[in-house]
């Protein structure tokens, strides 16, 4: 996917400030699920807004009123030159099938993203989760995370179908949760893509995101009868990603992102998945039973060629369990990157010479991959 061109006003980070109330800008930001007042916006949009965003048409209503808004701020992100990308008639050098994280959307910094990536002359293809950003279902709801991984790939497998796309090397690029599906894609299909790009993925959740053990048993009894309640208890994502403040704040701009507590069924089948892939990680062999499914995890079947990058300092996921993937992983084509000081947003929360460190290794490795 590549950006058609047109014109946007840059707005600074002063010119629009998000804030709850006045004079407590930065504690406004941090209450979760409270939708961000703008400074500078007509009643009309404030109030598209603040619509309640369970379901995908007020979340389509808001993103389409307030693109050009999000597109404009003062982010490294969107900075990037992109006159003369195109929708058409544009041959890249490989496909680049993105995965999103939890609670994100393929809209917003995935935009600047995919302008960085298209701009180095890949084609970028996106979709959001059912439940997630633009697409249909109960906003942040994952009934079934293996139900998700399969939307995924057979959403790609019709992207590479495209005559123009079929004979290019194609590439799964996961960011976070993103990274665990892009994982399960390829166990799945061990032999449909060239490589993966994997960016804090979430091979297992930082303990201190995770409930205590009482906290997490009545968490799975109560999930039986309320799956959609939104109940576990969560700490404030984007001061635990985001390292750099001004970037930190500017997180209220992702006006379709999923921000409340989790919803119960969710936050179970990410863990469940999280231990599925770290337990796969500790042995050689390992025959589990969930949810009456029988999964042969095999360590070694990691066997595309892989770039793994995470932040030392990330506190949602863990970058030892990335470590863990790499040592473990059957792949002889694979790379670490680990980044001193660096949280978990790597490519939208840290100070600009960080991210434009990760882009660089990013597309340094694409390249040598084509």
């Amino acid at each position: 996917m590549a950006l058609k061109s047109s014109e946007y006003k840059r707005h600074s980070f002063s010119e629009l400030k998000a804030k709850i109330s006045p004079g407590k800008r930065e504690r406004g930001l941090k209450v979760m699920g409270n939708p961000a007042k703008f400074e500078g916006v007509s009643e009309e949009l404030q109030k598209i807004l603040d619509a309640d965003m369970e379901q995908v048409g007020p979340r389509r209503r808001a993103r389409e009123a307030f693109k050009n808004i999000q597109l404009s701020i003062d982010h490294v992100l969107f900075k990037t030159p992109y006159d003369g990308l195109k929708m058409t008639e544009w041959f890249p050098k490989a496909v680049v099938c993105f995965c999103h994280g939890y609670g994100d959307t393929s809209t917003f910094f995935f935009e600047g993203i995919a302008r960085k990536l298209a701009s180095s002359g890949y084609g970028v293809f996106a979709m959001d989760y059912p439940g997630f950003g633009l697409s249909e279902g109960l906003h942040g709801y994952i009934p079934d995370f293996d139900i998700l991984v399969d939307d995924v790939m057979d959403h790609y497998a019709k992207v590479k179908e495209n005559p123009d796309l079929r004979k290019l090397p194609s590439f799964l690029f996961g960011q976070s949760m993103g990274g665990a599906v892009a994982l399960k894609i390829h166990l799945k299909q061990p032999d449909a893509w060239s490589g993966a790009v994997l960016v804090a993925p979430m091979c297992k959740i930082a303990e201190d995101m995770v409930p205590p053990w009482l906290v997490t048993q009545i968490l799975i009894g109560v999930a039986k009868v309320l799956p959609k309640h939104k109940l576990v208890p969560q700490k404030d994502l984007a001061e635990l990603a985001f390292r750099d403040v001004k970037k930190r704040q500017q997180t209220a701009y992702n006006v379709v992102a999923y921000k409340h507590k989790p919803r119960l069924r969710t936050a179970l089948e990410l863990l469940r998945t999280t231990k599925e892939i770290e337990q796969q990680l500790e042995k050689d062999i390992l025959i589990q039973i969930y949810f009456n499914y029988d999964i042969l995890i095999l360590a070694y079947e990691v066997s595309l060629p892989l770039l793994i990058l995470h932040g030392k300092e990330d506190k949602v996921t863990d970058p030892s369990v990335s470590k863990a993937l790499y040592e473990k992983a059957s792949s002889t084509d694979k790379k670490l990157n680990l980044y001193d000081h660096a949280f978990h947003s790597l490519l939208e929360g840290e100070p600009d010479e960080m991210i434009l460190r990760v882009f660089s290794d990013i597309i340094s490795w694409l390249d040598e991959h084509c």
